[in-house]
């Protein structure tokens, strides 16, 4: 019976090293603009995941003057900071935060439609 005991694996967890790993998929900190609709036409794009060192205010004010849009900075429990703009902005919002140097162009993932 020994021999039979030593050979029986004893409760084997296959995602044992996938939850002691978890930096492994996330490492990467991205940006994520999505869309979300409003009512009829309307819509609203969020910025989500920017480094807590940069002023938010000052990246709505200059996005506000770019864009010709209305914004505000919403604080979100889960999220943290979160910039919302009126209208579909996902675009120039991923072009103005390369062009600005904040993000790196492939740490921006761009959701919707």
């Amino acid at each position: 019976m020994s021999e039979l005991d030593d050979q029986i694996p004893t409760a084997f967890d296959p995602f044992a090293e996938a939850n002691a790993e978890d930096s492994g998929a996330g490492t990467k900190e991205y940006v994520h603009v999505r869309i979300q609709q409003r009512n009829g036409r309307k819509s609203l794009t969020t910025v989500q995941g920017l480094k807590k060192e940069y002023s938010y205010n000052k990246i709505l004010k200059d996005l506000k003057k770019e864009f010709c849009c209305n914004g505000t900075v919403v604080q979100d429990p889960e999220l943290g900071q979160v910039i919302q703009l009126q209208g579909d902005q996902r675009k120039n919002v991923s072009t103005f935060l390369v062009q600005a140097g904040i993000v790196k162009k492939e740490h921006i993932k761009i959701h919707g439609f």
